[in-house]
This record gives structure tokens, sequence and C-alpha cells, in this order.
């Protein structure tokens, strides 16, 4: 695999993650998880960050979905990171925002070396079917713990549940696309003064 692919595995007494990524792929999405509505929020992220993504994970949906959607987080953070490597030649920051009907969320992330999240999202109900929306939380966290990166997410309007927690998927991928892509003005330098991230 080149620099800009990935494969990780995470396996605890609670999952069994496997994800398989290419941020130059089309946005094809392939994902086995026995969690449907995050599968549906998974394709957003692909469809609108042009990634490649496969995922299949095991967990201990008897108990709940947190544990497996928490570590679908930790493992796409890991292969994001990979796939980015020393981040060399990348824009490093990317931002979108994205209204479906009344909804409007915003995300702003850098490929910072640094794990850091704000989320400022409010929901009106607390599940969406059998979906907690809690752990779309947990979810964002486990992600950018691992990248790590600099993620803030806000909801700035909406009213359905549905509609709100979309917004934010959609917006991620375009903005996770945007920080990733190739800067042809850097070339082949790091996006920091540092001189590395």
């Amino acid at each position: 695999m080149n620099r800009r692919q990935a494969r990780t595995r995470r396996e605890t007494l609670e999952t069994q993650v496997t994800v398989e990524l290419n941020l130059d792929g089309d946005g094809t999405a392939e994902l086995e998880t026995g969690i449907p509505f995050l599968e549906h929020m998974l394709e957003q992220v692909a469809r609108h960050g042009l990634l490649d993504l496969r995922i299949q994970a095991r967990g201990d949906l008897h108990i709940d979905a947190h544990h497996t959607v928490e570590d679908i987080g930790i493992t796409l953070g890991q292969a994001l990171g990979q796939a980015l490597g020393d981040k060399r030649g990348i824009r490093r920051y990317g931002h979108a925002y994205v209204p479906l009907d009344e909804a409007l969320s915003r995300v702003v992330i850098d490929f910072s070396g640094r794990p850091g999240l704000v989320y400022g999202v409010d929901f009106h109900r607390p599940r969406i079917g059998e979906f907690d929306v809690d752990l779309i939380r947990e979810f964002f966290q486990g992600f950018v713990n691992q990248v790590p990166a600099t993620l803030h997410i806000d909801c700035l309007r909406g009213e359905n549940a549905h509609h709100v927690a979309e917004t934010l998927f959609k917006a991620f991928g375009r903005a996770l696309r945007m920080a990733a892509e190739p800067d042809p003005r850097l070339g082949d330098r790091i996006p920091s003064t540092k001189g590395s991230l």
C-alpha cells in the first residue's frame, strides 16, 4: 500500500474492528457493523470525502452500541493517521458547511498532530430509531484521539435529529477531504513552521 492507504485492526474483549481506507478513492463504502444508522452516516463520509472505506466490525451489541461505535472511531482514526503519513504536502486544514432542509452544520479540521474535539451539537431527542445520539460524540472523540487531529463540530441550527446527524457526517467528510488533499503549491513540504506535525 502507498502512503495514502491503510489497513488497521483493533481487537478487544468487547469488539473486533477492521478498517481499510484509501484517501484517493471515489467514495465507495463497504460496511458491516451491525449498526445500520452508523453505516448510513459512514456512507456519507465516504461519498462526500471521496475516500474508499471498508469497515467490518463485531461488537457486544447485546449490551449496547457504545463500545462498537467508539472502537470504529478509534480504528478509523488510526487508519487515517497511517494513510496521511508525515502529512507532507497536504493542505492540513479543512472546513465545510452542509445544510439539509432546516439543519445546518459546520465542521473544521486541522491535522495538527494534537488531539482535540470541540463538539457543539444539541439534539432534541435522545435516539434516532434505535441509535443513541450520544454515541456520535464518542465516535468523533475516538477518531481525533488516534489521528491525532483537532476537530470543531457545530450544528448551527436544526430540529430534525436525523437531518442534524447527517449534516455533521457530510460536513466531516468534506472537511476531511479538503484537509487531506495534496497542495500543489506546497510541494513535498510539511504544512507547519515547526517542520513536523
